[in-house]
């Protein structure tokens, strides 16, 4: 059955794997909504089943015409609370305006519904958002967990993995689980949902569940040399040096963001599901800790995260 997908936010790293994904069926058509369609790849501009509106996200009239006979719309925004809650809002009254059956919110992450407002800031948006699709009478929300994405996890921002001391660094007693899952992965599952109508409400996938012991044993396996284990302090800890780091300057996020990525992706509160959602897209091969590493070179784990998408 021919569809038409809405991607919002078309040209940023993650959108672009998920046209990549959606463009391998025939009868999927996609409509993308960006400020700037230059920085949309060239193969993707050029594609006779690929049509760009650009606009601003402020802009009514411009998201009327790119929703507008779409059979479900993908958010793709990165961004301030600005345009993750009021954008996404404003989009989504839209999409209920138009008649739209389906938005898939930009959420990829954790389960944030497990979390209460201002406990993670950077999840608050969601909940907003959430909420707001369930008081839509025609639109259906859509949101897509994947745990904590692989990439960032490698990410020398994260403060996990130091390769120069070779090293995995750690809160709590090594035996948490890290839920997580790839971009690609995440994408495959996305354009997956995306075509599939029955797909609504929470959607739970992974690439991978292993403790920070068992990752560093994968690593070891894969480059011959098992990295040290250093552990920082328990979870109680972490969780006061992040909350008294956040204290002294809310507006400073990037100094404190990691810790209550590390925080909420370890002590339980926001694990998906035990029987994930995986197995009703057998066509997505899920990438796991062990095979992220066999694809990648020891000194290339930390810019995987600014490389992601680049193949798109």
């Amino acid at each position: 059955m021919a569809i038409t997908v809405g991607i919002a936010g078309i040209t940023g790293k993650f959108a672009r794997l998920v046209v990549k994904y959606l463009c391998n069926s025939p009868d999927v058509q996609i409509r993308g909504l960006c400020r700037n369609v230059s920085k949309l790849p060239e193969n993707f501009r050029h594609s006779p089943r690929v049509t760009i509106v650009q606009g601003e996200s402020s802009d009514v009239e411009a998201l009327r015409t790119f929703v507008r006979g779409c059979d479900v719309v993908i958010c793709c925004y990165l961004g301030d609370n600005d345009l993750m809650i009021d954008g996404q809002k404003l989009l989504v009254d839209v999409c209920d305006q138009e008649g739209v059956g389906r938005y898939i919110a930009s959420d990829y992450c954790l389960d944030f519904t497990k979390l209460e407002y201002g406990q993670h800031p950077a999840k608050d948006p969601m909940k907003y958002v959430k909420a707001h699709l369930d008081e839509k009478k025609n639109v259906r929300g859509v949101h897509v967990l994947i745990g904590a994405f692989m990439e960032t996890f490698w990410s020398g921002y994260f403060g996990v993995w130091n390769l120069d001391e070779y090293k995995l660094s750690f809160y709590g007693n090594g035996d948490e689980t890290w839920e997580s899952t790839t971009y690609d992965t995440a994408a495959q599952y996305v354009a997956a949902v995306a075509k599939d109508p029955s797909a609504v409400g929470l959607q739970h996938f992974l690439g991978d569940r292993r403790t920070i012991r068992e990752i560093a044993g994968g690593l070891g396996a894969v480059y011959g040399k098992k990295p040290h284990l250093e552990r920082l302090g328990s979870l109680d800890d972490l969780y006061s040096t992040m909350q008294s780091t956040f204290k002294k300057d809310p507006s400073n996020i990037f100094a404190y963001l990691a810790m209550f990525y590390q925080y909420y992706c370890t002590n339980g509160q926001t694990y998906l599901k035990a029987d994930l959602d995986n197995s009703k897209y057998p066509e997505v091969t899920p990438t796991t800790f062990k095979k992220f590493l066999q694809s990648h070179k020891l000194e290339e784990l930390s810019n995987t995260y600014q490389n992601a998408g680049s193949d798109a």
